[in-house]
């Protein structure tokens, strides 16, 4: 049985409807990307899932119950989610806020036990953030920052990992290093992370199930031979990609592509509620 699905979700911002009748399945102790232009729903979709938003209609089910109806801090020791722009640590020390990942664990008058001192330790060390411990959230550079919140997310011991562009402000070396800690829990503990991600081949590299959605709505869901191909790109990004395969993985990587510019002004034009390229829900 699927863990996690969702049936017939339906959110929207103000009037408009951002995702549009979606039910999907969540494959357990499996990477899933989300991948898909600017504004076509991947943060909304993570937002719906981890009930940060609510819902105008559907149900997202996890472990047979509604999560609309699930209490908080049971919800939180199955989910983690680290979201795009986490909220300001202004004034905490990395090790304090890695350890609000323990809030689900805590009882009484919330003091740290033993076991939630080794969780943080073992994530910050997993994260190379061992030696910011002491060091305040507000000096670190921003790839610095990022892989704290990984932390606090990781300290949470959930079984589902969610991240929403876990790569955002890290140089090439350390988004390896993000996407393969991120690979490494999932083998090693068989930990489901769900992630939406820009770049396609770090998508396609690290992913055991891609969604690719358009305007709200799944285009194609499988793995990376289904979704990483020419005619489903075309569909969801308006490019003329060429598609070969990466001689480290042997899995589809986009080589090189063109913009259809002519199928993308034409869709611009006869939609008048077309997101521009700074939009992101």
């Amino acid at each position: 049985m699927t863990r996690l699905y969702t049936n017939n979700l339906n959110i929207g911002y103000g009037e408009r409807l951002i995702l549009k009748d979606l039910s999907l399945k969540i494959p357990d102790n499996k990477i899933t990307t989300i991948i898909g232009p600017n504004g076509c729903g991947k943060s909304t979709l993570l937002k719906a899932i981890t009930r940060i938003i609510s819902l105008q209609s559907g149900s997202v089910i996890l472990d047979g119950e509604n999560i609309a109806r699930e209490n908080t801090k049971i919800l939180a020791k199955k989910m983690a989610i680290l979201p795009q722009t986490p909220e300001s640590a202004s004034g905490l020390t990395v090790g304090e806020l890695v350890s609000y990942g323990r809030f689900p664990y805590q009882k009484g008058f919330g003091r740290l036990t033993k076991k939630d001192y080794e969780v943080i330790d073992w994530a910050l060390e997993v994260t190379g953030t061992i030696d910011f411990k002491f060091r305040p959230v507000d000096a670190l550079s921003g790839g610095q920052r990022q892989r704290v919140w990984i932390a606090m997310a990781l300290a949470q011991e959930t079984d589902i990992i969610f991240l929403d562009e876990p790569t955002t402000y890290l140089d090439m070396a350390h988004q390896l290093e993000v996407l393969e800690l991120l690979q490494q829990l999932n083998i090693e503990q068989e930990r489901t992370i769900i992630m939406v991600l820009h770049d396609l081949n770090q998508a396609a590299r690290f992913a055991d199930y891609i969604i690719a959605l358009k305007d709200g709505n799944v285009v194609k869901a499988g793995n990376c031979e289904e979704v990483m191909n020419h005619n489903v790109l075309k569909k969801v990004f308006h490019i003329d990609a060429q598609i070969g395969r990466d001689p480290r993985t042997n899995k589809p990587m986009c080589i090189t592509y063109n913009l259809l510019k002519g199928e993308h002004e034409h869709e611009k034009a006869i939609d008048p509620l077309y997101s521009s390229i700074s939009v992101n829900y």
